[in-house]
């Protein structure tokens, strides 16, 4: 290395389910359109987002302790069902 490179730092976020910081790449975004949470697995829909490992055990958690509501800024309870069916069929 000439020691000009410079490693790139990779952006972190937290699962607001299980509350543990993690790379951008490694969580699920998801985005709150009409009373329902969907994911938004591009990054491209617009909007506040919230990012949860793509786990059934972090989404639960995200849904029981009412996380996505508060990441979101949303009045009044969300549907996490898109997602919690998106993450069921990804898992293998």
């Amino acid at each position: 290395m000439s020691g000009r490179t410079h490693p790139r730092a990779c952006p972190e976020r937290t699962c607001v389910g299980c509350r543990e910081r993690a790379a951008k790449s490694d969580l699920l975004r998801a985005v709150a359109v009409e009373g329902v949470v969907v994911p938004d697995p591009r990054g491209t829909l617009p909007g506040r987002g919230a990012y949860v490992h793509p786990v059934l055990v972090c989404v639960d958690l995200a849904v029981r302790r009412r996380a996505f509501s508060r990441a979101l800024r949303a009045r009044g309870p969300l549907d996490a069902a898109e997602i919690r069916v998106r993450v069921e069929q990804a898992a293998p």
